[in-house]
């Protein structure tokens, strides 16, 4: 079934444009729980109350609960304009839980914008799902264009059955990635790249990685500081300073667009981006 003809494209989004973050929310729903690749800075927590950032939420949920979760934030602030899936995981490693909530939301609410966040592992095989559902708002997580950097980051991918490692899960990946992005630009899908920052491994490969998504067309591009997390490799590594982050944006902004207020949200995240809200959820 389509829904092209929902007003959703139109939304206001509180990522993609800053105009907007301080007068309309979003909502995360939590409905992806693996990923087919590991980050050597990520670590994905299913039961945590009180960290704010990626890939952390209090649980896991299923499409219908996610659907539930929705009507009771519009009810608590009907000023949330945005319906995003970030995680925990991956939304494409088990794609049918990501489709399967954008369908139920876009049945129910033809005016809510529809978001989705990815390595772009794995979203080529359903950019006609999505654009059959109207998700037109998509952020691909690159933060390598070269396979030895990438092999520096990436610990493993699966892919086809295999796992990988090295420099040849790097080279898939950022094949694969690149591939994703100038496809979903082709179909007018509006394409924010979120890259961390991470010093001693690309801090100094920024530069190459923004002149890249200038040639694929790409509308924004998000430069996130290294969360130094225990118990992953990256623990002992000092993230970028404050001055560092702001000259890496000066220069990349030079080519693409730059997010400056990202508040590197949670996977189960609600409101405004520049407040802290607590729902109580009872599904």
């Amino acid at each position: 079934m389509h829904f092209l003809n929902s007003r959703s494209s139109m939304a206001h989004h509180p990522c993609f444009f800053s105009k907007d973050h301080s007068r309309y929310g979003r909502i995360h729903l939590p409905v992806a729980p693996s990923c087919n690749i590991q980050c050597v800075y990520c670590r994905r927590d299913h039961a945590c109350p009180n960290e704010n950032r990626p890939g952390v939420c209090s649980r896991t949920i299923t499409p219908d609960e996610a659907l539930t979760r929705l009507e009771i934030a519009l009810a608590a602030m009907p000023y949330i304009t945005v319906a995003g899936i970030a995680g925990p995981g991956d939304a494409f490693d088990d794609p049918e839980l990501t489709l399967r909530t954008f369908e139920l939301i876009r049945r129910a609410h033809s005016d809510i914008a529809l978001c989705v966040s990815t390595n772009g592992l794995m979203i080529k095989e359903v950019i006609g799902d999505l654009q059959a559902l109207d998700v037109r708002f998509v952020t691909v997580t690159i933060n390598a264009i070269d396979p030895g950097i990438g092999a520096l980051l990436y610990q493993r991918v699966q892919f086809g059955g295999k796992m990988l490692h090295g420099v040849e899960a790097a080279q898939l990946l950022i094949d694969r990635q690149m591939e994703a992005v100038a496809l979903l630009k082709e179909k007018h899908f509006t394409v924010k790249i979120n890259s961390v920052v991470v010093p001693g491994m690309n801090m100094h490969h920024i530069l190459f990685l923004a002149k890249r998504l200038h040639r694929l067309g790409v509308d924004l591009m998000n430069l996130l500081p290294l969360i130094p997390l225990p118990a992953t490799p990256m623990v002992n590594t000092a993230p970028p300073s404050t001055s560092q982050m702001k000259r890496l944006q000066m220069q990349a902004g030079r080519y693409v667009p730059q997010m400056r207020h990202c508040q590197r949200c949670r996977s189960d995240a609600v409101g405004k981006l520049n407040e802290d809200h607590m729902i109580r959820f009872e599904c």
